[in-house]
């Protein structure tokens, strides 16, 4: 055999040995890739599929609208956990909540003067009017 002939088998063989790495590299970076991604969406549907946080604690929760406005704030008000709402222009429009031991919701005009409560005091349902200067013009508990 000649050192051509021999030059010309090693050039074959190392043909080969390439093509054989060019494939057995695809075939890892796409075993990879694959395992890559199957992490990544077992990991996040995993957590998503769970859906339900056990306990959250906070002293506030504050809702935003995509502008990052305050739209509600869930929190304690006068001593008792109570729930504000906010129109557009960032006036408070409904506040709700336990007041004193007892529940009641106020209503307010786009001025943010009340207009509207009702609640139960004493026991005893009730339902409370006020005029545009705020005055009381009806109340309704015995």
């Amino acid at each position: 055999m000649t050192t051509e002939e021999r030059l010309e088998i090693l050039e074959q063989e190392l043909a080969r040995a390439k093509r054989r790495n060019y494939w057995f590299l695809a075939v890892l970076g796409l075993a990879v890739g694959l395992f890559a991604l199957g992490w990544y969406f077992a990991g996040t549907t995993g957590r998503a599929a769970e859906g339900v946080v056990e306990e959250v604690r906070a002293n506030k929760f504050t809702l935003l609208d995509e502008n990052g406005k305050e739209c509600a704030i869930l929190t304690m008000l006068e001593g008792a956990p109570g729930l504000r709402l906010y129109d557009e222009n960032g006036k408070p429009r409904a506040v709700q909540g336990v007041f004193k031991g007892w529940p009641a919701l106020s209503l307010a005009d786009e001025n943010g003067k009340p207009r509207a409560g009702q609640g139960v005091f004493k026991g005893w349902p009730g339902l409370i009017l006020h005029d545009d200067n705020g005055k009381l013009i009806w109340y309704a508990p015995r």
